[in-house]
């Protein structure tokens, strides 16, 4: 069986629908799991007695980030060591380490225990998700950021849902970490000029250094400390580490991956 987590997710529901509902959704509502179209259970990951596993079943590990994040995550592969899966994929993001900024670090901690389980794994690592760019745009068409000129292969999350298809139906193989991009790898300026076109009204980007970003950030709501940290991750992004782009999913799919122009319409 294949287990899914996060199941009413982007990637979730993506993943199930590659898998034409052969698999069983753990939700944590019992009225979310009806829509699915799959076998589903209610759990929680903060509870791992609670994910039905097996011997020999294959667990898709993900959710969005929340302060218990890591220790849930790490306890749910415990589990699954314990009973003898046959598999853990799970999505984290690309380059990231235990020391990284923010959720990133978060994903990197979550690596390393997978890394150390003794469970078969393969690791998805995206970089950007194409969904969330047109969420970045305010009420003047205005996209802030400090990432400076560097390119960010932005990538489908319905890419990265059949990529984690593809992993759990055919045999299980190497230990592996597969960094996943999409076809290009635009700038910011690029990113507007794309969301121009498709939205039909201008959109530009407005490149601020990291204590200004910051400063708007703080102005927008979010704590001071978290502000400095997620503009100076801005900037990381921004000197070039997210602008290679891989080969990963047309090698896995037989098919390239979508780009931003094609996503947007």
């Amino acid at each position: 069986m294949i287990v899914v987590t996060g199941a009413t997710g982007t990637i979730g529901r993506a993943l199930i629908k590659e898998l034409g509902g052969a698999a069983r959704a753990v939700v944590r509502r019992a009225e979310q799991g009806p829509e699915l179209g799959c076998d589903y259970v209610v759990g929680d990951l903060e509870r791992p007695e609670t994910i039905p596993l097996e011997p020999g079943d294959r667990l898709f590990l993900n959710s969005s980030l929340w302060p218990g994040f890591v220790r849930a995550h790490q306890a749910v592969i415990d589990r699954a060591a314990a009973v003898g899966v046959a598999q853990v994929v799970t999505v984290s993001v690309y380059g990231v380490t235990s020391g990284s900024l923010l959720g990133f670090g978060m994903h990197g901690q979550v690596d390393s225990h997978l890394k150390a389980s003794g469970v078969p794994w393969s690791i998805l690592a995206p970089v950007g998700y194409m969904q969330n760019l047109a969420g970045d745009i305010d009420e003047e068409g205005r996209i802030f950021g400090s990432y400076g000129s560097g390119g960010v292969g932005y990538i489908d999350a319905h890419d990265v849902a059949a990529v984690a298809a593809v992993l759990l139906t055919r045999p299980v193989g190497a230990d592996t970490t597969y960094d996943l991009t999409g076809p290009a790898a635009p700038t910011h300026d690029e990113v507007a000029a794309e969301l121009t076109r498709a939205l039909g009204r201008t959109v530009r980007y407005v490149d601020l250094p990291v204590e200004e970003a910051a400063a708007h950030l703080e102005k927008r709501g979010m704590p001071a400390e978290v502000a400095r940290d997620l503009a100076e991750l801005m900037s990381q992004i921004g000197d070039g580490r997210w602008a290679d782009t891989t080969t990963t999913v047309s090698d896995l799919l037989g098919r390239p991956p979508r780009s931003l122009r094609e996503f947007l319409a």
